[in-house]
């Protein structure tokens, strides 16, 4: 009874809603929120990591397995992920992995402080957490080529990742408060019950397909059909959008040339996104020497630039993408984005001041985020209808990226200097921006075969 309420409560929310702002840009601000509190997730770790190390007597090297073990789970399930996404919709797939996640989350709060193999059960519980949480980015890309015309793509992707910036940067500040006052294991169960509130909201206010959308103006409605390249992409392949006899097969998806460029080129992008996740907190702290309420503040800096250039990239890719065409409006503008954030590491890993060390290192954050909207709408841009899938395929990099980091950056800092640590990340970001010139996004994927079902509206 009480969730027919809240059901009928958002209904008229959204009706609402509809009259003064168009329903897209609403649920594209839901996927924000769920983006954000997926990487409030997936980071919380890291700012606990101190007292958690502390109380289950771990070092920064297990800390390091801990970390990589979520990204190996998330890695390992992107191709599941993104089947799921395309075979039962953006809805029912991100609901049921928000409640996974949250589980999973409240699991690690209740790990006793006594356990024997402490080290075990974390792992296997951040293994459960990527998991789950493998499904968020692939179905909002699926959501995103069923519902957002190519114009706004660029600049839908971009909001959906800023809530990457704005979960990692609300993170050191919102948990250390919490920890403070109430314990680490507090900011998880803060953490899980956030997660299932906002997974809530998206259950009820949202549908697969915009013809399902019961407070989807008619207005609004003809300008997604006008606008979506899906559809020309569906009629170049004789299919109509939405249509249950849509197919795909795994070969046309892998024969595609530039997809193991966009897979290592977000490699690189991982491995370097991943730094600020996992270690700049620590970083700032047991190297640049500051506090822990001055680490958490300064570790907002990175976030705060990945939120406002991840808005401002999704922006211009889609401005210069339709003045000037997809090579200049994905494909440049990422690969000098990357190259930028190669030399803001190099810069910032080596000045002396600890200050202007944090803020030009946050400025390689926003350069790098700033290229992040064009991996994501590259995916739609390609493959259309099946973007769910080949996003998945293209993340699975990243992700690796990020696992190979988690563990390969403090053996490298405890074997040659932070220095070197960040050396390596922009000889990564640098080979991540060269990736981009063997991209085409103006030559959509033609699929041919029927093996894998893409869409059931």
């Amino acid at each position: 009874m009480a969730s027919v309420k809240l059901e009928v409560m958002l209904r008229l929310l959204m009706t609402r809603l509809s009259n003064l702002i168009r329903v897209r840009f609403f649920l594209a601000f839901v996927l924000f929120a769920l983006s954000a509190i997926a990487f409030l997730d997936r980071t919380n770790i890291s700012i606990a990591g101190l007292q958690i190390a502390e109380e289950f007597g771990l070092g920064n090297q297990r800390l390091g397995w801990i970390f990589s073990a979520f990204l190996v789970g998330y890695a390992g399930f992107q191709l599941p992920a993104g089947w799921l996404a395309a075979r039962f919709g953006p809805r029912r797939v991100l609901t049921l992995g928000t409640i996974w996640w949250s589980v999973a989350t409240v699991l690690v709060a209740l790990l006793p402080a006594r356990i024997p193999g402490a080290v075990v059960f974390l792992i296997a519980i951040r293994l459960i957490l990527g998991a789950g949480e493998s499904v968020v980015y692939p179905a909002a890309n699926q959501f995103v080529s069923q519902w957002i015309p190519i114009r706004e793509r660029g600049f839908v992707n971009g909001l959906i990742f800023a809530g990457v910036g704005a979960g990692s940067g609300l993170t050191p500040p919102l948990l250390n408060w919490i920890i403070a006052h109430d314990g680490w294991r507090s900011a998880f169960y803060f953490s899980a019950i956030l997660g299932s509130a906002i997974g809530l909201v998206w259950w009820f206010t949202s549908r697969d397909m915009p013809s399902d959308q019961p407070n989807l103006s008619m207005v609004e409605l003809q300008e997604i059909e006008v606008g979506l390249a899906s559809r020309a992409f569906a009629a170049k392949n004789g299919v109509a959008v939405g249509s249950e006899a849509l197919r795909v097969s795994w070969g046309t998806l892998f024969r595609r040339r530039d997809l193991p460029a966009l897979m290592f080129g977000y490699f690189c992008f991982g491995y370097v996104s991943w730094i600020y996740f996992s270690w700049f907190f620590l970083y700032m702290t047991q190297v640049r020497g500051f506090d822990l309420k001055s680490s958490a503040r300064i570790s907002m800096l990175p976030f705060l630039s990945m939120t406002l250039c991840c808005l401002a990239g999704g922006a211009l890719s889609d401005w210069l993408t339709q003045n000037n065409g997809f090579r200049i409006g994905r494909c440049w503008i990422a690969t000098a984005s990357l190259l930028a954030t190669g030399a803001f590491l190099l810069l910032g890993s080596r000045v002396h001041s600890p200050l202007l060390a944090g803020v030009i290192l946050a400025c390689g954050a926003g350069s790098l985020y700033f290229s992040q909207s064009s991996f994501w709408s590259v995916a739609i841009d390609i493959a259309g209808p099946s973007s769910g899938i080949f996003s998945s395929i293209v993340n699975m990099g990243g992700q690796i990226g990020g696992a190979v980091t988690a563990s390969l950056t403090p053996w490298i800092a405890q074997h040659f200097g932070w220095t070197t640590s960040f050396a390596v990340a922009a000889g990564f970001a640098a080979c991540g921006g060269l990736c981009w010139v063997f991209v085409h996004p103006e030559r959509p994927l033609i699929m041919t075969e029927v093996e894998l079902p893409v869409s059931v509206a």
